[in-house]
Formats: C-alpha cells, structure tokens, sequence
C-alpha cells in the first residue's frame, strides 16, 4: 500500500484553530446564532462562565478566517453563521478525528450508533 492510500485525511484549516475556536464552529454548525447565544450554549458545554473579552476576539478571528460571517441582527445585535468553509472545515475536523477514533469494528459500531441516535 502507497503512503497516499494509509495517509489519515488532511484536517485543513481547523489545525490552526483553538480548541475554543472549533467548538464555536461546531455550535454554529447547528444554527445560526447571536452571541449571547453562542456564549450560553458554550457555557453549558464548558459547565464554566466564557466571558466577553474571550468570546469576541474568537468570533472576531473566525470571520477573518472566512469561517463565520456576521450580519446585523438588529442595531445592538450581530448574528453569526458557518460560511461553507467553516462546514467544511467542521467535516475536515470530524474526518479526521473519526479516522483516529475508528480503528476497528467495534469503534465503527459505536460509532454507527451515535450517528444513529441523531434526530
């Protein structure tokens, strides 16, 4: 076998993102949302307070990134959503992680039932 055809998949963009950075993603890979939002739904996650000062400057760096995009949900209100780069840089992360994790029929069974779960 090559060393192209055992190569792990190439997990693009998301290697040079936080981990705090990629859990943005994956919250806003669910649905678009405010930031209050994305902070609720990342200190329930976290089961800790993520403040302003560490929330912003992440969505901030996100879009730089053309990951996210912001748009104006109302004057006092910014609305953030996965561009199709930061899906795919969501799939990139999840192929890779999986490819690590799945190394036998038992993890790829366990794994087939997560994925099942899913509504």
């Amino acid at each position: 076998m090559s060393e192209a055809e055992t190569a792990s998949p190439d997990p693009g963009v998301v290697t040079d993102l936080t981990a705090f950075q990629r859990t943005i993603l994956v919250v806003l890979a669910e649905e678009p949302r405010y930031g209050l939002a994305i902070k609720r739904e990342l200190e329930s996650y976290y089961g800790d307070e993520v403040n302003h000062g560490r929330l912003y400057p992440n969505l901030d760096d996100l879009v730089g990134l053309g990951l996210i995009e912001k748009s104006e949900r109302d004057k006092r209100t910014n609305e953030y959503a996965l561009t199709d780069t930061g899906v795919d840089a969501v799939f990139d992360h999840l192929t890779w992680t999986i490819s690590k994790v799945v190394v036998d029929d038992d993890r790829a069974e366990r794994l087939a039932e997560v994925v099942d779960a899913q509504p």
